[in-house]
């Protein structure tokens, strides 16, 4: 699996993403269920039917996202979310 495979769908994320205005993790949850709530701001997306992890710290105050990690459940297993 190649993350090219990926590409519609984190562009959409993408999309979604940057024509939000989320004000905290609870806004976001309203949006995105699935979305795991790390702590710290950290947020775990699941992209393409679950076949790839995206893992963002969020500025809620200054609307800023920063992709820390993109790749699939095999990579996500191999690292620290909380520091990536």
């Amino acid at each position: 699996m190649a993350i090219s495979d990926a590409e519609s769908s984190l562009r959409a994320w993408y999309h979604d993403a940057k024509s939000s205005d989320w004000k905290n993790s609870n806004e976001l949850k309203a949006q995105y269920a699935n979305a795991s709530i790390i702590g710290e701001g950290r947020v775990v997306f699941n992209i393409k039917g679950n076949a790839y992890r995206l893992v963002v710290s969020i500025d809620y105050e200054f609307q800023i996202i920063f992709i820390r990690f993109i790749g699939t459940h095999r990579q996500y297993d191999k690292i620290d979310v909380n520091t990536i």
